[in-house]
């Protein structure tokens, strides 16, 4: 048996072919890999002694040959194959272990020129990787440090590689190519081509959205059903998830969870994780049914259920601190479908255990930085279209208190102006449109997804209301501006003294007015936060 080494990536190279040499293969590679298992006493022979003919163009060119994609892609079972492989004195290669020249790596580093995106676009190993792969039923293709364990256990306990793992093999490989084919797409359909700047220091501007979109994305399960019962769905994760992402969550107990649930469960956990503070949000139907921020889980759950008990019920709860005993205690009193946080201690577990059908889901909280990779969001969104595909950046903004303008004679007060803040965070995650009723750190309101603002304000007042919950002095986020002062006086009526709004509607002097007439203060944001 043969196979033949060539890695970029050597982590656990130098084992793994001693276990091969231990099992008697004979050992093939190239290059640097060649030199580290001769470095480390094994026996290797250099694919220039192969193919008789050295490597050249430093190395641009060294396994493109016959004498290499022969022995890979022969068919043991032709006889015409054989024979040609034996009047070229052509060896069979059994096994093929690549992994490729760090493309992704590289283009990802702030600053990469040109130049050294393209030296690291391979040649030679994606076209052994494709002829190993398609050779299946003979080869072995490895293309990842995390398969070295199965292969050599396979070869321990039956001498040869079965067809099962060779097949699996083959179609790792051929999705490993199609990302990394679809990473040096994406790039250099994203690059701005300037002929008079070209130089090996060259760094291009690069657009948001490339030429061509290659969605790069990992089946993690088949679901039950999708959205309804007569629906099929499975789900996915990026290839390189974001630290703190939903996906990245492990769930701790209950029944697998659903497409709804997913869905609803990112929807709580992107809003959480946007507190400082002790946070719980309670989604119902991908909206937030309560908010609200407290000195410990606790207190944070007990504010957020106040505010729409009813539809809590069998909802999907997010907190941003570790769930303890007293947490779990108020929350087992309810049902809920599914509970996430970072951690649960082993008090909060043993609440939970005898509820069999609630999923807890542990899901740590990313450790934050600029980007939006580093706090665990997404940099881009996507929505399907009739044969076609939406992109934007995610909305990712962050509102800071000197971003707001005041625009009425009364000024807010630093109570209100903190919880402005809050309204419009909780405000970025309700459907719009939306209206947002806070006090004291808590949603008193909520009114989503309606094709009329001055519904949603209605909605918010009324829930409040079924609620038992006062909205005098409550704070109010609109997610996008007000078309006419309607909508500004039904919140008005229901209570509320400050408002917070993006402005930038013709009517927006009116609107204005009409606060002044009313006795509230109000902001302009700047900005809207639209949800569909």
């Amino acid at each position: 048996m043969r196979a033949l080494l060539s890695v970029s990536d050597k982590t656990g190279i130098v084992e793994f072919a001693q276990a091969l040499h231990d099992l008697g293969v004979k050992l093939i590679s190239t290059g640097g890999t060649a030199k580290l298992l001769a470095d480390k006493g094994l026996p290797v022979t250099e694919v220039a002694e192969v193919t008789n003919f050295p490597e050249m163009l430093d190395g641009r060119v060294k396994t493109l040959h016959p004498k290499v994609h022969g022995g890979l892609l022969a068919r043991r079972e032709l006889p015409e194959h054989m024979a040609a492989l034996k009047e070229h004195d052509i060896d069979t290669i059994d096994l093929l272990v690549v992994n490729l020249y760090p493309f992704e790596a590289t283009v990802a580093k702030e600053g990469c020129t040109l130049a050294d995106a393209i030296e690291n676009i391979d040649i030679g190993g994606p076209a052994m990787v494709r002829s190993a792969a398609k050779n299946w039923k003979d080869v072995g293709v490895v293309t990842d440090a995390g398969q070295y364990e199965a292969v050599i256990a396979e070869l321990k306990t039956a001498g040869k590689l079965s067809d099962k793992l060779r097949f699996a093999l083959s179609v790792a490989a051929f999705n490993r190519i199609a990302q990394y084919d679809g990473a040096i797409s994406d790039y250099l359909s994203s690059v701005t081509f300037e002929e008079e700047k070209l130089s090996e220091t060259y760094v291009p501007a690069r657009s948001l959205f490339p030429g061509q979109s290659n969605g790069q994305f990992l089946k993690v399960q088949d679901l039950r059903y999708g959205e309804n019962s007569h629906q099929q769905a499975a789900l996915y994760r990026d290839l390189y998830p974001a630290p703190g992402a939903l996906v990245t969550g492990v769930q701790l107990q209950g029944k697998e969870l659903s497409y709804n649930n997913i869905a609803d469960a990112d929807a709580a956990w992107e809003c959480v994780k946007s507190f400082d503070a002790p946070a719980c949000v309670i989604v119902k139907h991908a909206n937030p049914c309560g908010v609200a921020v407290g000195k410990d889980a606790h207190e944070s759950y007990a504010k957020a259920f106040q505010t729409d008990p009813t539809s809590a019920f069998g909802g999907i709860i997010a907190f941003n601190r570790t769930v303890d005993k007293a947490a779990a205690e108020a929350v087992v009193k309810q049902f809920v479908e599914v509970l996430m946080a970072p951690d649960f201690t082993a008090e909060a577990l043993e609440i939970f255990k005898p509820k069999v059908n609630v999923r807890l889901m542990k899901i740590e909280m990313p450790k934050g930085g600029a980007s939006a990779w580093e706090q665990g969001r997404n940099a881009m969104d996507a929505k399907r279209v009739g044969s076609g595909l939406l992109l934007q950046t995610a909305d990712n903004h962050e509102l800071a208190l000197a971003d707001l303008k005041v625009v009425t004679v009364k000024q807010p007060t630093q109570e209100e102006l903190q919880d402005l803040l809050f309204a419009w965070k909780v405000a970025k995650y309700v459907k719009s449109n939306a209206i947002v009723f806070c006090k004291n750190g808590m949603t008193m309101g909520v009114g989503a997804g309606q094709m009329s603002r001055l519904d949603s304000a209605r909605i918010a007042s009324i829930k409040a209301e079924a609620a038992k919950l006062s909205l005098e002095g409550t704070v109010v986020a609109s997610d996008a501006f007000f078309p006419f002062r309607d909508g500004l006086d039904v919140v008005v009526d229901a209570g509320a003294t400050c408002v917070a709004q993006p402005g930038g509607s013709m009517r927006d002097q009116e609107v204005i007015d009409a606060a002044n007439e009313r006795g509230v203060a109000m902001v302009f944001t700047g900005v809207r936060h639209f949800r569909h």
